[in-house]
């Protein structure tokens, strides 16, 4: 091993005392494969099964607590106990190669498309439409149904359920969608939230959803828990539209988050060292940069966006996050920890083999979105 990276191989305790073998994460990336009764298929555990051995832990793709949060064509389920055996076999490939498995679990809202969630509504924290017409390619500009408060009370204890199956099912933890665009961040957002209850109206009224979910995941995790299981975060920073997300909002729910009893932090960047858009002083400095500032030591923060070389990885560890989450490049070379360890970084690879599907073990319907997306893959 080149000891120039020997730093992105060493372990890392969490305080909950689970340890992780090295310092690189599996980022949870949709992969559109799994069966249409929201079960996983076997192409979905053999995809996940190709990527668990290097890393220390693999979050997986994103999972619906309720049957109208489903944001995804062939996403898999934990919206009821049938979905446990599914999810089993979920976390049981994922450790059986080394790795920590983390569900992350989500509700859609207002990106959910219509043909996927009952009866075709969709529901959010209000009534208006997502700008960019949400995932929905047959009804894009759909407008949601606001959910009631009694509904929205439904939702937090769907999370809690969602957090007892995957304890059920054998993960080591699960992680809270509360980033790109979902359910979560449209109670945060001032976009997509005009509510004037509990629920909405000033920033810590936005915030009351987001913190209600993690209160009752965490008390979930101590009810039913019987050896340490994590809980984390994830979140994005800003948001394009105006009125929208701005980064001084969100360092004061980090800051919020940072004092509750979850055991990481994530943020969803496409860029590691992007800048802030709007709302704090110095629109020079990385966002982040912003947040370690914020969360100092009471919490790890999770770094991620576009790192593909092994210099990238150092370069980016180097800023201070203890962990860092590789997405795209763990499926264009699934062996890129391994290469790390053997000395080999140079033979990583940073480009989509358009002739390796198979190999790389990319199940159809990614694979299909994969060479179908320009821009989105290096190679592609």
């Amino acid at each position: 091993m080149n000891q120039r990276y020997q730093d992105l191989l060493t372990p890392y305790t969490f305080k909950n005392g689970i340890e992780l073998k090295n310092r690189i994460v599996m980022a949870p990336m949709t992969n559109f494969s799994s069966n249409q009764d929201g079960t996983v298929t076997e192409a979905e555990v053999s995809y996940y099964e190709r990527r668990s051995k290097g890393v220390s832990m693999v979050i997986t793709a994103c999972t619906y607590v309720t049957a109208n949060g489903k944001g995804f064509h062939g996403e898999f389920g934990a919206d009821n106990d049938e979905m446990i055996p599914s999810l089993t076999k979920l976390a049981r490939s994922i450790k059986a190669q080394g790795a920590k498995a983390v569900l992350q679990i989500f509700h859609g809202g207002r990106m959910c498309p219509p043909e996927l969630v009952p009866n075709g509504e969709i529901v959010g924290a209000s009534d208006v439409p997502a700008e960019n017409g949400g995932v929905s390619t047959e009804q894009p500009d759909v407008k949601p149904r606001p959910l009631s408060e009694t509904e929205i009370e439904e939702i937090i204890e769907a999370f809690g359920e969602t957090t007892r199956r995957a304890i059920e099912a054998g993960f080591d933890g699960v992680e809270i969608h509360g980033a790109n665009g979902y359910l979560i961040q449209q109670f945060f957002s001032p976009h997509s939230n005009t509510r004037s209850d509990r629920f909405g109206g000033s920033l810590d009224k936005r915030m009351a959803f987001p913190l209600a979910i993690v209160d009752k995941v965490t008390s979930v995790v101590k009810e039913y828990a019987t050896s340490p299981f994590l809980v984390g975060y994830r979140f994005s920073p800003e948001e394009p539209e105006t009125p929208g997300i701005t980064m001084d909002e969100t360092l004061k729910l980090v800051d919020a988050l940072a004092d509750k009893e979850l055991d990481y932090l994530h943020v969803s960047l496409f860029e590691f060292y992007s800048k802030p858009r709007r709302g704090v002083e110095d629109l020079e400095k990385s966002r982040i940069a912003y947040l370690q500032e914020t969360i100092g030591d009471r919490i790890p923060l999770i770094g991620v966006g576009s790192i593909y070389t092994a210099e990238d990885a150092r370069e980016a560890f180097e800023s201070g996050v203890p962990l860092l989450a590789l997405g795209r490049e763990l499926i264009i070379d699934p062996d890129w920890v391994q290469k790390l360890a053997d000395g080999k970084e140079a033979d990583i690879v940073t480009e989509i083999n358009k002739e390796k599907q198979d190999e790389l073990v990319i199940p159809d319907p990614l694979w299909n979105v994969i060479i179908n997306t320009p821009g989105w893959f290096p190679g592609v």
